[in-house]
């Protein structure tokens, strides 16, 4: 055995996992991406989406899709740089960047991307980026990649960014880098402060809006337009593997940031271009998100009333106030069990373990979608309920 493969070899985890009948991940879904989806010919409610506002199945988005193939067929062989730009990216760019409330926005094919290419080719050597320690991993793999000093500073804590932004030289670029509503705990960032502290300290600041767009603001469009700041931020990112029900993602910003970006993103000038239908499923979902903001509302009352019960019933959440509910385990092996469990009863939700998160923060990631009837909700946290107090976690 090579030295690669015997260094590999060590890693058995998922074996482990495997033989104890606990390996939550990998599972084979045979339907669409709804409410209830069928694995192995049986139905579960889906509590494991990110598609917040059910658009993933809807007439319209899969009608654009496929008029797109017909007319673009299935992909462009190239990259936006070169041979891979359609009018039908110019033309969803440009009403991004009026859904953002900013003069430009650019397309990558996926949102992992975009925090790739965008974070990793903003700074020089001797600059600095700010950045919560629980940004998503795509934000943090850009930071490995920039050429910029990086600091990290406590989750959410003011005090403790603003003891970063006074380590900074005041005459270097300084960005600060959040995600706007946090992939696993729920929380939303601090941006009044943040905003305050970065013109204090005359920093940039950017803000991922992947589970934000869709979720809160007015028509969903993030933790910016909520907080009336989205003129005081200078980049905002979205994906489309979300509320946009498609895949990809923009980076949106004044247009001389977006100018830069085009120009200097390896993971946008060397990567093929999102593919049409791609693009016309993004296009379809927004025209929905416009047109049907009733969903959105759904989804603060669904949210709202998930919320209440999850407490009133003694699980401990966090902080969290939106459709990404952590239902805190604190083991690793015990939040494996739990996730089997649930499955078994007809519920999946997705497990959170280290090393995404530390071992002491394990959870149950229980998110929702606005089209969930308030009958699957009351039948999946009743599940929960009984799975939670079996192992004397309430």
């Amino acid at each position: 055995m090579k030295l690669l493969q015997a260094k590999l070899a060590q890693y058995t985890e998922p074996q482990k996992a495997q033989a104890a009948n606990i390996y939550p991940y990998f599972r084979k879904i045979e339907s669409e991406q709804d409410t209830e989806v069928v694995i192995d010919g049986r139905k579960v409610l889906m509590f494991g989406s990110n598609s917040y506002l059910g658009l993933t199945n809807h007439p319209k988005v899969k009608a654009a899709a496929i008029a797109a193939t017909e007319k673009y067929g299935t992909g462009c062989a190239g990259s936006r740089f070169l041979n891979g730009t359609l009018d039908s990216h110019l033309d969803l760019e440009k009403r991004l960047a009026e859904f953002m409330g900013k003069e430009e926005a650019v397309i990558f094919s996926t949102g992992f991307q975009v925090n790739l290419g965008v974070v990793s080719c903003l700074t020089g050597r001797h600059d600095y980026i700010i950045w919560d320690a629980l940004n998503h991993a795509s934000l943090i793999e850009g930071m490995r990649l920039a050429l910029g000093k990086d600091l990290k500073f406590k989750h959410n804590d003011m005090q403790s960014l603003e003891k970063r932004l006074q380590q900074c030289e005041p005459d270097k670029i300084k960005l600060i880098v959040v995600d706007g509503v946090f992939s696993m705990e729920g929380d939303i960032c601090n941006l009044p402060e943040i905003v305050r502290l970065a013109k204090k300290y005359d920093a940039a600041v950017m803000v991922d809006e992947a589970h934000g767009i869709g979720v809160i603001g007015d028509h969903g469009r993030g933790v910016c337009n909520y907080y009336g700041l989205t003129d005081e931020v200078d980049l905002i990112m979205g994906t489309f593997s979300k509320s946009f029900a498609s895949i990809g993602g923009f980076i949106a910003g004044d247009s001389t940031l977006i100018n830069y970006i085009r120009h200097h993103a390896r993971s946008y000038i060397f990567s093929a271009s999102a593919t049409p239908a791609a693009t016309a499923a993004a296009a379809a979902s927004l025209e929905i998100m416009l047109t049907e903001p009733e969903r959105v509302a759904a989804l603060r009352e669904k949210t709202d009333y998930c919320l209440e019960r999850f407490r009133s019933l003694g699980f401990e959440i966090g902080n969290t106030s939106t459709p990404i509910i952590p239902l805190y385990v604190r083991n690793n092996e015990l939040t494996f069990k739990i996730t089997a469990d649930i499955f078994d009863e007809g519920v999946f939700i997705n497990p959170v373990v280290s090393p995404a998160v530390a071992p002491e923060d394990t959870l149950i990631r229980f998110s929702l979608m606005s089209t969930h009837t308030y009958e699957q909700l009351d039948t999946a946290i009743d599940k929960l309920h009984k799975v939670f107090k079996r192992y004397g976690l309430l």
